[in-house]
């Protein structure tokens, strides 16, 4: 039962590296490009505890709206007594990351508007739309034996052999 209500209360495994992962964070994350619009990640790296964000935004993408020197502000949704609010927090550009939200999205756009010119040097309609995934088409399975006579199988009346 936890008595304890601190700002990093419960968050043993959150805010613990994985194994041999300890240590500063690479050159690359704070040379990473952001800006105003991207969608990130936020996800809160225990070796930097300046700017970290509070264990409830962790695992949590937004949208960046402000870009500072060595922080960024990020719109989130957060569930606060049933009703969805957006918050705007500043977290250091330690605890961000790029998400991979959108990419699905932007290349099945590009797949659609090369669709679309190559639909339109043809003169084919195409379908853009997504489908689901439809049943398997049925086949008829061929005999193990393959001579085409089927055999009855019945099961053998019961005799006690006492």
């Amino acid at each position: 039962m936890p008595h304890s209500f601190g700002v990093r209360a419960r968050t043993r495994h959150m805010f613990a590296k994985k194994f041999r992962q300890h240590g500063n964070p690479n050159l690359s994350q704070y040379l990473m490009k952001v800006k105003v619009g991207d969608y990130v990640d936020i996800f809160a790296n225990p070796t930097i505890h300046k700017g970290m964000p509070h264990k409830g935004y962790h695992g949590r993408t937004g949208i960046v709206f402000n870009v500072t020197k060595s922080a960024v502000g990020v719109r989130v949704n957060k569930l606060v007594n049933g009703r969805i609010l957006e918050k705007r927090i500043h977290v250091r550009i330690e605890h961000i990351r790029a998400s991979k939200c959108q990419r699905e999205i932007i290349r099945r756009k590009a797949e659609n508007e090369a669709a679309k010119v190559e639909a339109a040097k043809t003169g084919v309609q195409v379908n853009l739309k997504r489908t689901p995934r439809l049943p398997k088409e049925g086949y008829y399975l061929a005999a193990p034996g393959g001579d085409g006579v089927l055999t009855t199988i019945q099961p053998l009346p019961f005799s006690d052999l006492v």
